[in-house]
């Protein structure tokens, strides 16, 4: 798969508890991204965040919080990017979801000999 040398990085911020059809809403999101034919996701668990309603949600031990911060990352094509947005929209209650312009420098896999 080639990405174009332009590309859109997708940033879905959710928490951790968030549930789509009976899934973490984190998973559901990779997996729609995987079935969708996306160059890749990543999800990265917070340690400490707050969103629009200032709630602070952290990991320190005497505060252990059940719903930490997590980041979902998608980098491809603005087309593929677009395209994606409402399939969120449906999925995505609470949350925030960005988009930016990236610059793609490398994408590749492991080279079969």
């Amino acid at each position: 798969m080639k990405i174009p040398a332009e590309g859109n990085l997708l940033r879905i911020f959710i928490g951790e508890q968030d549930k789509y059809q009976g899934l973490p809403l984190y998973e559901a999101i990779v997996g729609e991204a995987r079935k969708r034919n996306l160059a890749g996701a990543t999800v990265i668990k917070g340690c400490m965040g707050f969103g629009c309603k200032s709630h602070m949600h952290t990991a320190k031990i005497l505060r252990l919080s059940e719903d930490l911060p997590m980041l979902i990352e998608i980098v491809d094509s603005e087309e593929k990017i677009n395209a994606f947005l409402p399939v969120l929209d449906q999925m995505v209650l609470e949350g925030l979801i960005t988009v930016e312009k990236v610059s793609v420098i490398m994408y590749r896999g492991e080279v079969k000999k």
